[in-house]
């Protein structure tokens, strides 16, 4: 519910630009889902752009036009996914399942493994 609250109060100025830093990291799997399906229904209605911090892959995918993923240290855009032309809107949680989908999560992952050996070589 806190979730919902923060996220409305955020839109109640009417921004144009809405910057989300983890705003579902201390939800469970379940609501984490729901609330992720509310954020696209949200944004369906009032198409908005909103840069959302997140260290969940499937979410950002599922979520997301674009997927900046980060370097390691220091922290720079290593590489953008664009997947919005893998991943049609509109988006239901079903799309999790989708080939597209997991192309995308397996880009993702591969990048980021390579960054975190990166960093346990440098250590």
């Amino acid at each position: 519910m806190r979730q919902r609250v923060a996220i409305a109060r955020a839109l109640a100025n009417d921004p144009s630009v809405l910057l989300l830093d983890e705003p579902f990291g201390a939800l469970d799997m379940q609501t984490r889902g729901v609330m992720q399906e509310l954020l696209l229904d949200i944004w369906q209605k009032s198409p908005k752009t909103i840069i959302m911090v997140t260290h969940d892959i499937d979410e950002a995918i599922f979520l997301a036009d674009r997927v900046a993923i980060m370097s390691a240290r220091p922290g720079k855009i290593k590489e953008i996914l664009d997947v919005k032309d893998g991943i049609p809107r509109p988006r239901n949680y079903h799309v999790k399942t989708s080939q597209s989908f997991i192309e995308y999560k397996e880009r993702a992952t591969d990048i980021i493994r390579e960054e975190s050996m990166k960093l346990l070589k440098l250590s």
